[in-house]
């Protein structure tokens, strides 16, 4: 049984974690007005950032739950199974997400167009910060369980998330600034992307805790690197195209899976 202010603590580091997306999404709205090869690199960047995630932390972490409960072979077939069942969830999700453009209102051909390609980054936006605090979720609740086992094995732990939580809030607050022309929206949902961390921590000890085996958590991960994967490949990347700076694009997408690179090697 742990003491109340183990628990504090524990849930104290993993809010600091979640938080540090507010950090990315100061840092993404503070250009007064975003060009298109900025565009096109924060784009790409969540898109390396997700991607890299997806296949580096995610899904070996999905077939290593799996395979305590299922074996080696057992695993490796579940673990492609959720991941697919991951893309397949989030793909008919997509299908229903409603289009923001009303073709019957009158406007000229540029107003359509800047309306159309707001819709777009909106929808890449809203996309990835749903996607960024489901990855959240399950990160929070094994940060919180870390911490309260060990806070000194925790602070790294803690440390190396929040400074790969950063490039994810500058993912999801530059798309919603450049669609709302708000600041302050494209901050406020990038810090509360990353409150799922404290909710997956403080949901996880309160009530899933007692249930949640290696089976549930291996599916769970890697249903959420298809999520992440195909959020990345079919709405990041094509929005970060449409601005005509490919290799913006591109170079924000190897940066992406850089800082990440260097972020989940901290947890060795």
């Amino acid at each position: 049984m742990y003491d109340a202010s183990s628990i504090a603590l524990a849930f104290g580091l993993t809010l600091l974690a979640g938080l540090s997306t507010g950090i990315g999404g100061f840092l993404g709205v503070l250009k007064h007005k975003p060009g298109p090869a900025f565009m096109a690199g924060s784009l790409g960047l969540s898109a390396g950032v997700m991607v890299y995630v997806s296949f580096v932390e995610m899904l070996p972490t999905a077939n290593d739950f799996l395979g305590r409960a299922l074996g080696s072979v057992g695993a490796g077939w579940a673990t492609a199974g959720a991941f697919f069942a991951g893309i397949a969830l989030i793909a008919l999700i997509d299908r229903f997400v409603p289009e923001e453009i009303n073709p019957h209102e009158p406007a000229t051909l540029e107003g359509s167009a800047g309306d159309a390609r707001r819709s777009r980054i909106m929808k890449a936006g809203l996309l990835t910060a749903g996607a960024l605090a489901i990855h959240n979720f399950p990160e929070g609740f094994a940060t919180f369980i870390a911490a309260l086992e060990d806070p000194a094995i925790a602070v790294p732990i803690v440390a190396a998330i929040a400074i790969h939580n950063i490039p994810e809030g500058i993912a999801v607050a530059v798309p919603i600034r450049e669609a709302t022309g708000s600041r302050a929206k494209g901050f406020w949902l990038a810090t509360l992307s990353g409150i799922a961390e404290p909710l997956g921590a403080l949901i996880g000890f309160l009530i899933l805790m007692p249930f949640i085996g290696p089976a549930t958590m291996g599916v769970s991960y890697a249903v959420v690197a298809g999520i992440m994967v195909f959020v990345s490949l079919d709405e990041l990347l094509p929005t970060a195209q449409a601005t005509g700076k490919h290799h913006h694009a591109v170079y924000g997408l190897v940066l992406g899976m850089a800082v990440m690179a260097v972020s989940l090697l901290l947890l060795t």
